[in-house]
């Protein structure tokens, strides 16, 4: 998947944990770390709002987009 989703490194800013975090948002500490790990196949405007919201952010500092060549490099 191209698209990265960077919530640990806006936890770490603010000392915040997983659990007080979903608590937060108002979703499982399983659909976080779906989000975390990148199995994620899509993500609700509501829910993308209540993070950045909850962190004080942008969507630009959560998600950030790779060329799948950067992740699975060709042999060559």
């Amino acid at each position: 998947m191209a698209i990265i989703v960077d919530i640990d490194v806006e936890l770490a800013r603010r000392k915040m944990t997983v659990g007080e975090f979903a608590e937060a948002v108002g979703i499982s500490p399983a659909n976080i770390a779906v989000l975390k790990n990148g199995r994620a196949k899509a993500i609700r405007f509501s829910t993308l709002d209540a993070i950045c919201n909850v962190l004080d952010c942008q969507p630009g500092n959560i998600l950030r987009w790779v060329p799948d060549e950067a992740e699975n490099p060709a042999d060559g």
